[in-house]
């Protein structure tokens, strides 16, 4: 089972995707990177959780055996979600405390 993608799950990802963004330009482009690369995260969780129903049917018809596999993917999911939820709920913290600034 290959979890090498599990190395892209992570906080410097989304720090250089910012990075990059605001290279390129202004301020709406540094926005829609950070969005970017927020529908990538959800992407990439997605398609883990994916995996994982894929796998878990595989095992039930009897089509694989290795239950080693099925847990790994289904862990892989797990921690794809976690992440994502993560994330969402540190966006949504920015978001509010960008809120109650005063101007």
């Amino acid at each position: 089972m290959d979890i090498s993608a599990l190395d892209n799950v992570v906080p410097s990802y989304l720090t250089d995707v910012a990075n990059s963004a605001r290279q390129v330009g202004g301020d709406d482009q540094e926005f829609s990177g950070i969005l970017q690369s927020m529908m990538n995260v959800i992407g990439e969780a997605n398609d883990a959780h994916n995996d994982a129903k894929s796998a878990q049917m595989q095992f039930e018809l009897g089509y694989a055996n290795n239950t080693h596999e099925l847990n790994a993917a289904q862990e892989k999911a797990d921690i794809a979600l976690n992440y994502t939820i993560a994330v969402r709920d540190r966006m949504l913290e920015a978001y509010k405390e960008i809120m109650n600034m005063q101007v």
